[in-house]
């Protein structure tokens, strides 16, 4: 079970702590509504980080001055997170995941936004797996510095478009992308950030990345379920 919000419909731009009960575990997020949002994505983090990641809450901001909700929650409560094995259990960070989708879809505030999805390292995997799942109700997914290789075995079934960014300086995690991107059987993009390494913590490098999940969420969710664009 989880429990619901209480957002007055009339006062949508500001922070919300929610807590969100997975078989008996409470995990926390952080859910911020900008006024009329053309939709929400959900931060699947990497291995190690959590709701409070400087990099996720940079581009969080940057999608919600475009209009578009987001949640960033902890896929891992505290203790689990000090078992290193978890944070590398993608089964149990897709399973995560998937419950906190069904959950915005349940509260009133968010139940008809459509859902995009911003992994990042292990996250995009979760992300990949979850969106195979869910089919059309993941309207966009975007990897930043991902393992799209972890869902390698059903990347072929996710249909939800696909935006994989790396750094220009990250080899290794390109020629996983690289793979991973011949598999992809969607609308799909491969975009490398001159200049950048994993983290991408070079000047402007985030804020690039930002940009373009910006422009790909905004272009994937600006539609409602009719194939209309919003206003």
């Amino acid at each position: 079970m989880v429990k619901n919000l209480n957002i007055p419909k009339d006062n949508l731009d500001k922070n919300y702590l929610v807590t969100i009960s997975l078989n008996g575990l409470k995990t926390e997020g952080i859910l911020k509504i900008p006024h009329n949002p053309l939709g929400i994505v959900l931060f699947a983090h990497g291995s190690g980080s959590s709701r409070f990641s400087p990099r996720n809450n940079f581009v969080a901001g940057i999608l919600r001055r475009a209009r578009v909700a987001t949640l960033l929650f902890d896929l891992l409560t505290e203790e689990e997170d000090l078992i290193f094995e978890n944070r590398f259990n993608i089964k149990l960070l897709t399973q995560r995941l998937i419950k906190a989708s069904e959950w915005i879809l349940s509260q009133p505030q968010t139940k008809n936004l459509l859902i995009g999805y911003f992994g990042a390292s292990t996250g995009t995997a979760s992300a990949l797996k979850a969106a195979a799942g869910f089919g059309s109700k993941v309207r966009a997914i975007v990897s930043r510095g991902g393992r799209p290789d972890l869902a390698i075995d059903e990347i072929n079934h996710v249909r939800s478009p696909t935006l994989l960014i790396v750094g220009e300086n990250d080899p290794e995690v390109i020629k996983l992308n690289q793979e991973a991107y011949l598999k992809l059987n969607t609308t799909k993009k491969l975009e490398i950030i001159p200049g950048a390494t994993h983290l991408f913590e070079e000047p402007g490098t985030l804020r690039k990345v930002a940009e373009i999940s910006r422009d790909w969420f905004k272009k994937y969710l600006a539609h409602d379920t009719k194939g209309t664009i919003k206003p």
